[in-house]
This record gives C-alpha cells, structure tokens and sequence, in this order.
C-alpha cells in the first residue's frame, strides 16, 4: 500500500472515530489507539507534503448532531499540542513561571456573565461552533448562578461527572441501548440534554481553567492571580502548581501519584505561561495557541495471555463482552480484566483465546485493551445468553454491534427489573435491596412485581434465613406497606418499560389525567401528543402493554396499591395549556419550582416552542433567542415571570 492510499485509509478511521466520539457519545476504537494512528498520520503528512481536506489534523473538533441551539465562538477554541514525552514538556516551559494544572477529561464549556449573573453557556462543539447549554448550566453541581463581579466575565472550563457518580448513574440507567463508556461519554449526554432536569440528575460538576474576559479588573499580568480572582468569584478551578524547568519534576511527581485518587477523571495535564502578556504575543499555529501544552500520561502497559471471553448479561438485556487476561501489575494494583464494551470492538481488535495482548490503564484508572498482537479472531460470538440459555441475537444501533437477550423471564433481566421497581423513584420499598431479592428469587418467592406485597406468607421461612431475624423482617415488611400507597407515575416509570424515564412516566401520566385505565390503553398517536414523547417512545410503550403477561402482572400489582392524589389547585386558572421557559428567572429559586406551580395551575410545560404552544415565558422579550424567534413566527405570546403572574390572579 502506497504511503497515499495509507493516509486515505488512516484519514477515514480516524473521522470515524471521531464522529462516534463526539457526535453519539460512544468509542470504537481506545483512546491509545486514536493517538497512534493520528501520529502516524501526522508523519505521514510531514512526509509526503501532502495534506487532505478532512483530514483530523486540520479540525479541532466534531461538530455534534443534536438539536440544540448552535452559536460562532467569539474566538476559535484551539486545541493544545500534545506530548507523552517529560522532556518536550521541560523544553516547552524553558525557564518560564508556568502554571501546571490538571487535564480534563469531560466537556468542556464556555460560560459568559452578565450584571453578576450566568447568561449564556455554550459547549466547545467544534471548536468554532457550539451548543448553547444555558439552561443545563444552571444545575452543575457547584457552577455559581450569580457572582461578585459585575461586568462581562467570559471564561472557560470542563464540565464532568466524577467516578463514583458514573458508576451509580450507570448502574441505574434504563432503557438506553448500552451503557456509557465512560464518564466523558456520559457527561457529554448528560450536559446536552434538552431537559435540564435530567442534567441536575448526573451530578455535573464544572472546573474553570482559563479567564478569557473581564474588563476593567487588573490581572497583573499573571494567570495565577486570574485563577485566584476565579476562586473569589465563587467557581472552583483546576488544581494548579507554578513550576519552571527545575521544579518540573517534583510536581510531576505530585500529579503521577495524586491521579490514582482522583475522584474526577483526567488524561494528563496541561502547561500554560504565567506571563499573560507574553504568552498573548506568541500567537498560534492554525490549530494550536503558542501560550499552553499539553502532557498526556504516557501509559504504563503490559503484555499479558488472553484466557477467556466473560459475557455479562445486563437489566436491558444486554450481554456485554468482558476480557478475562492472565493477571499483570499496572500502575500498582493487579488487573485481570477489562471490558470490551460491545461486539464491534471485539470484531474490531480480532480477539481470540490465547491471543498476546497489551494492557493498560486509561487515564492511570480503568483497565483497557491496548493492543492485539497476534490477532487469532478465534472468539465466537454466542448465540445464547449465559444467563438464560435461550436465543441472542446481535443488534446494529448507531453502526455499533451489541448482543442481546429477547428472553423476558432472562434472570438477569428479571434481578435487574426488580432492582428497579423497588428504587427510589420507583416504589420506593426500603430493605429490599439487590442482594435480599437474589434470596427471594432463588427461593421461588417472587415471580412478579405483585409477590413482593406477599411475602408476609414466608414470613418464618424468611426470618430463618441467614442474615435475617424478627428485627430484620419488621423492618422490611414496613419498608413494604408503606410502599402500597403511591402515585401513578411512580409505579408506570417502576414497570422498566424500555425508555420510559421517571421524567417521561410523569409527562405522561400528567397528560392523560392521571387515568391508570387511559394510560395502559393509550395507543401510539395518543402519546405521541403528550409534549416531550416520540415516537420511539411512544412504540415502546404501546408494546409493553400489548403484552398480555405483563397486562396479567400489572392486575396482580395492582391488587396491592392505591395511588395517591396528585396535588393541583382546585382552581386551575392554566388548565390545557402549553408552557416554554427560557432564560434566568427572577421570583421563582429554579425552573423547577415554576414548572410545579405551572403543573399545579392545569398547565404543562414543554421543552421545544412549537404550534400548540400557548405561552413561552421569558424575562428577556426583546431577546433574539431562537425559542423567541420560533414564538414570534407562530404568533406565540412572550410573557414575562411579572405577566406569567398576573394570569395567576
């Protein structure tokens, strides 16, 4: 193959690549490869003089396929240069006051501040264009809404989700076609969501690493005092250290060892020139700023013997490819496994048994395939699910191969449904967790949703079981009858139905009027008008209740409940009508506490302007917003929280 038609085949991969990882938040290929073929692209440029038009080491980004708002960047966000190399580093900060800081790994976010008040934040996107993200913003975890500082503020930062939250929110997932790689991926997803309400969920938390404006304050020409004022104002930074030449060392040191307790995920660090004003004047390449570099952890990898292949059936019948290897020692801990997170990857990397592999640890934390070395494809993809036995089937979504289990009575499946039902936003049932309901099933105690307000009738044989007793049991069969009263959409999103959300069961029970009957009748046209369901959602649906065994466990539930009124005035002065909130709001704490009061009232509130539409509420009515556009074009009243309040009397 000619060094051309190399480049051809490289370009391609890696646009691939990228588009998998920037636009639908999922890996096809590790981040260690990425960078191997990337650099061998980039040789090869250097090379042959030759460079493609779309080729990656041209663009910074890719530009995401979502239906948010998109705006131009005020100045392109460049990437950084990169190096696995301490002495390049060394080279770059050559006797310079430079600040030494962490390397996130999330999304980044441009925020902008107005009168001391968040008015706009927007995703890095492209580089050129992003995503307007206000409204999610406004829920991060730690992100200031109002600040000391009342000018024009710009500055930059990585939203992300720590380690612990990932494994908790990943866990907890329903209805998505395959668990979040990472916590990159599920930021990304969490922080372009088009309800706010599901970001506040995940737990956003947002690091500022660099001051892009704020007129009239005098930084004394230091990145460090910029950094400083940040904290001032309220936002949390990237943990910075000033270094030069000499000093590099012992904070490399520092950050080596303080990553592997890291709750946050980060893949190196980034070196940036105190001198604000000489840093400025260094201008940059076409794709990198001459101010700043960056450090990625050069990987500690190891050889080891490919044993076996694990598949691991999930809740959503998923049966996810696990590498079991002949254990190796990286980064100070022994790894004997890794996942291989789909079919795609395992055809992708031509796994077989026996297989050479190189191992390693991304980001210093989670166990990766690096490479295959001899590259067998002996593995065979099972055609039964170990958990069940019966018939699995590999599923194309997005381009990306899964196996899955069609068996509804799977076990696995069946622990996982479970597990749900008895959730927190779900039923609720206290003492009932994963490990008791294992017992209970493999006893034959619980078949369906219903036989768990039974158990009372195994009430001796349970307290003889180990781990249990009088007190144990008590408090469980509390746990069970305080859980008998509910309300409708808690027991509809407790049902597991395939993307039907706690958010989406209460738009739909709301839009229904709390019917139980018109909610399990309801077909798919009928759903598809509740505000803010699909059609995907609505097919989901539909085919959950046109099962006749799960029509039968729902009547056997529903001998054990009574649901609970939902609070709405007497008096709903807002009853049939459509509500889009926009903006920062002034009398009401969040759009939460709006959103309730509009519910309340009769009223509903959407995501999207759109022709049944009544009102779109926004402070800023001259605003050139594109929600306002949309209401202008369709004739849709602006109203301000003053006049959203004087229909309320």
């Amino acid at each position: 193959m000619s060094r051309l038609d190399r480049m051809k085949e490289l370009v391609d991969q890696l646009n691939e690549a990228r588009k998998f990882y920037y636009a639908k938040d999922r890996e096809v290929m590790s981040n260690l490869e990425y960078d191997k073929l990337y650099d061998e692209l980039e040789n090869l440029e250097k090379e042959t003089g030759v460079i493609r038009a779309n080729s990656p080491t041209q663009q910074v980004g890719y530009e995401a396929a979502v239906e948010l708002p998109k705006v131009r960047h005020e100045s392109p966000m460049l990437s950084l240069g990169k190096t696995k190399d301490v002495e390049t580093l060394r080279a770059f900060i050559d006797g310079h006051k430079t600040l030494l800081s962490w390397k996130m790994d999330g999304l980044t976010v441009v925020l902008t501040y107005r009168d001391g008040s968040l008015s706009k934040a927007v995703t890095r996107g492209n580089g050129v264009i992003g995503e307007v993200v206000t409204a999610n913003a406004r829920v991060f975890e730690n992100l200031p809404v109002k600040i000391p500082y009342q000018g024009e503020l710009v500055l930059r930062g990585e939203a992300f989700i720590t380690y612990s939250d990932f494994a908790k929110i990943n866990s907890e997932l329903m209805g998505v076609d395959a668990k979040y790689k990472n916590p990159r991926n599920l930021c990304s997803g969490s922080v372009r969501q088009l309800n706010n309400e599901v970001t506040a969920k995940r737990h956003v938390h947002f690091f500022a690493f660099t001051l892009v404006k704020a007129d009239g304050v005098d930084f004394q020409n230091s990145r460090l005092y910029q950094m400083n004022w940040l904290k001032d104002q309220g936002f949390e930074t990237v943990e910075e250290r000033v270094v030069t030449s000499e000093t590099l060392d012992e904070a490399m040191d520092y950050f080596s060892t303080q990553v592997l307790n890291n709750d946050f995920p980060s893949d190196g660090l980034v070196a940036l020139y105190d001198d604000i004003a000489y840093g400025d004047s260094l201008g940059s390449t076409a794709k990198f700023p001459r101010n700043s570099f960056a450090y990625k952890w050069a990987d500690e990898q190891a050889e080891t013997t490919l044993t076996e292949i694990e598949w691991s059936p999930s809740r959503t019948g998923l049966i996810n490819p696990i590498a079991i290897f002949d254990p190796v020692e990286l980064e100070g801990t022994t790894v004997s496994r890794a996942s291989v997170h789909n079919v795609s990857i395992l055809k992708g990397q031509q796994l077989g048994i026996g297989d050479k592999i190189m191992v390693y640890k991304a980001n210093m934390i989670i166990p990766q395939i690096a490479a295959n070395i001899t590259k067998s494809g002996n593995v065979r993809v099972p055609d039964t699910c170990p958990a069940c036995g019966e018939k699995a089937e590999i599923s194309a979504i997005s381009g990306i191969e899964t196996l899955v289990c069609g068996n509804p009575k799977c076990p696995a499946k069946q622990m996982k449904a479970f597990t749900l039902f008895t959730s927190r936003d779900a039923l609720n049932i206290e003492g009932l967790s994963e490990a008791t309901l294992k017992k209970f099933m493999a006893h034959g105690m619980i078949h369906d949703f219903g036989d768990i307000f039974e158990l009372d009738q195994y009430k001796d044989k349970i307290k003889s079981m180990d781990g249990f007793g009088e007190k144990s049991w008590n408090r469980l069969w509390k746990g069970i009858i305080k859980a008998r009263h509910t309300t409708l959409p808690r027991l509809i999103y407790g049902l597991g139905i395939p993307n039907v959300g706690a958010a989406n069961a209460k738009l739909i029970c709301l839009d229904l009027g709390q019917d139980l009957e018109a909610v399990r009748n309801a077909d798919a046209d009928r759903l598809s008008q509740v505000p803010g369901i699909g059609r995907v959602i609505a097919g989901s649906f539909v085919k959950y209740f046109e099962n006749e065994e799960n029509q039968k466990n729902l009547d056997h539930l529903l001998q054990h409940l009574d649901f609970e009124e939902i609070s709405v005035s007497s008096e709903q002065k807002l009853s049939g009508q459509n509500f889009v909130i926009t903006g920062s709001l002034e009398h009401f704490e969040n759009r939460n506490e709006l959103k309730t009061l509009i519910e309340e009232q009769g009223g509903k509130m959407t995501g999207t302007v759109t022709s049944k539409t009544n009102y779109l509420i926004n402070n800023d009515i001259d605003s050139n917003s594109s929600k306002n556009r949309k209401a202008k074009q369709l004739n849709i009243p602006i109203l301000s929280e003053d006049s959203f309040l004087e229909l309320l009397e």
